[in-house]
């Protein structure tokens, strides 16, 4: 299998891709390969029959949502057409049909209710950045000490999705969190820009993604949340308070770094201003 990765790295690597992305890709791959060989299949004698039942397998026994089994698809697709390469028929290994849900949106009480039930100042300090920025989770745990510039008030965020750089605003809030993280985590450390804002337990390597997303599970428990927020909820919600509090959407767009307007325009479906001022038919109208 060693071989199969080096492959694959390589083309990433000549793709010049970003790191999330051939993280996830190979993740996915590697569950499908595993998947053959525990049925004692060799790699190379994959066809699109096996894939069929490893789709069925993440539908019926891992119970995934048709945009996940999606994602596993076009992990395969190149593993097969690319590394194998073999004939691909989208007939026999169609997408699944996504539903597309909203996102929940907590109102600004809510936000600020989870961000203060931690007391972990690292992990405040990752929350309030999440929304108060508009950041991704991939990107706040990769910010470096040098992305933040408290003169201009905005963030830097390097390597992005999509192979992207943009800049985002810094909040007052965000910063006076970032001082006490900063003051009981970095006070008594030499340190240089380059260094990461949220060191892991080896401080060569960033904090890892699932730590920000178990602690956001965590504290949605214990508060008696929906289980459907997520620390990627956080995000959701600073573009729909942004939008209610009269920025416009091409600003968004931008602090967000989405590729398309259309992307971002979605919010407008989930902001309570969208439909402040519309009377309901059932209504009297003036007389």
């Amino acid at each position: 299998m060693n071989n199969y990765k080096e492959v694959v790295d390589l083309y990433f690597e000549l793709k010049d891709s970003p790191e999330s992305t051939r993280e996830s890709y190979w993740r996915r791959m590697k569950l499908f390969l595993d998947f053959i060989e525990k049925r004692g299949f060799s790699i190379e004698q994959i066809t699109l029959e096996h894939i069929q039942q490893f789709i069925l397998y993440l539908k019926k026994e891992r119970h995934l949502k048709p945009g996940t089994i999606n994602n596993y698809i076009s992990a395969i697709r190149f593993f097969y057409t690319y590394v194998l390469e073999k004939e691909w028929n989208s007939r026999k290994v169609p997408r699944m049909k996504r539903i597309n849900r909203l996102p929940i949106i907590l109102s600004k009480e809510e936000v600020m209710t989870l961000i203060h039930s931690t007391t972990n100042l690292k992990h405040k300090a990752m929350l309030v950045l999440i929304y108060g920025s508009g950041l991704r989770v991939s990107e706040v745990v990769k910010l470096k000490i040098g992305d933040i510039s408290s003169k201009k008030m905005w963030i830097r965020v390097e390597g992005a999705k999509h192979g992207t750089d943009r800049y985002t605003i810094l909040s007052d809030f965000a910063l006076q969190t970032l001082r006490e993280y900063f003051k009981s985590y970095f006070s008594r450390k030499s340190y240089s820009r380059e260094d990461w804002l949220f060191p892991g337990s080896n401080k060569d390597c960033h904090i890892h993604v699932k730590t920000i997303k178990n602690t956001m599970i965590k504290l949605r428990d214990n508060l008696g949340m929906d289980s459907r927020i997520s620390a990627h909820t956080l995000r959701h919600c600073f573009s729909t308070h942004s939008l209610e509090d009269g920025v416009e959407l091409v600003y968004i767009q931008q602090m967000l770094g989405h590729k398309n307007l259309e992307t971002t325009s979605k919010y407008l479906h989930m902001t309570s201003k969208g439909l402040m001022g519309i009377k309901s038919p059932l209504d009297p109208g003036d007389s």
